[in-house]
């Protein structure tokens, strides 16, 4: 089946493994747009998104370490946006020189976006997801008292900014985004989840410190285009039940019931695969007809082929 309307949700792995200089993201990408490349050549259109979590931090930490009264450091939806537009350049890059490579003109744009959150979202008092660098209680205490920030303890390693992780609930720029689609474009979009902003009283947007899972703002944009395949790419081919134990069993095709009744048996790990599943879930609920696959950038090829990966149908 071609011509489909595919949203692809690329993991951190694809652009980030050890070495975080640009030279070693670019090269990593280069690799990541051949496997794209191969959904152009099938003759799907493609709106790509991508995971920001290393490079966001890493630059907070550039930030901090700079910190001064002539060179403030930056707040956190600049630092979304900014990671934005480097990924989304080293992406659009790469991906433009594969498709010349295998003569397929097409144009590929990366979009800054505006991802709009509610200002009530109970994450908003909840704050839950871990930013930036590593302090001592102490440490904390003194940053909390300077910045009005707030610190909780993670997991023995120390203390670390918390920030919310409110849910998506629109697009600002989606009607640029079918524009470029119904043109016959590639699109890069809502990087690293979007930059979080809300909606005031007076109708303007403003930015907020925030953080959006990457995978629910992915589906919230294959909603609003309406796509055919929504595809959340990991490190691995398949979906694992037991995972890591004798009796793992890989899923190949399974229904949402079928999830549910694993995600009451806690086969998913909160913090990974999880939200990878619960966005999929959540994209076939609104689309019926439609379906959702996770597997990895790598396994792209068999899954054109052969259908290979986890596939997740309504019923």
């Amino acid at each position: 089946m071609t011509n489909r309307k595919i949203v692809v949700a690329l993991g951190g792995n694809a652009i980030l493994s050890s070495d975080p200089s640009a030279k070693a993201q670019k090269e990593a990408l280069v690799q990541t747009a051949k496997h794209l490349v191969k959904l152009i050549k099938n003759g799907d259109e493609l709106i790509i998104t991508h995971g920001n979590g290393p490079q966001v931090g890493n630059l907070l930490l550039q930030n901090l370490a700079a910190d001064s009264i002539k060179n403030p450091a930056f707040p956190l939806d600049s630092l979304v946006a900014m990671t934005e537009g480097s990924i989304g350049f080293w992406l659009q890059n790469a991906l433009e020189n594969e498709l010349a490579k295998e003569g397929i003109e097409k144009e590929v744009v990366s979009l800054v976006t505006q991802v709009v959150v509610d200002k009530d979202d109970p994450a908003f008092e909840n704050l839950t997801k871990p930013i930036g660098p590593f302090y001592t209680e102490a440490e904390a205490k003194a940053e909390a008292e300077k910045t009005g920030a707030t610190f909780k303890e993670d997991a023995g390693r120390g203390w670390r900014k918390v920030v919310a992780s409110p849910k998506p609930i629109g697009i600002k720029e989606i009607t640029t985004i079918r524009t470029l689609l119904n043109a016959g474009e590639v699109v890069v979009a809502a990087g690293g989840g979007g930059i979080p902003v809300v909606k005031e009283a007076d109708g303007t947007l403003t930015g907020v410190e925030a953080v959006i899972d990457k995978d629910f703002a992915s589906q919230c944009l294959a909603e609003l285009v309406d796509a055919d395949l929504f595809i959340v790419l990991t490190g691995v081919d398949y979906v694992f039940v037991n995972f890591n134990k004798p009796n793992q069993e890989k899923l190949e095709r399974v229904t949402v019931a079928e999830l549910e009744e694993y995600i009451g048996q806690n086969q998913f790990a909160p913090g990974s695969m999880l939200p990878k599943i619960q966005a999929a879930m959540a994209f076939v609920n609104h689309k019926p007809e439609s379906q959702a696959v996770i597997t990895s950038l790598e396994n792209l090829g068999a899954l054109i082929e052969s259908e290979s990966g986890t596939i997740i149908s309504k019923g």
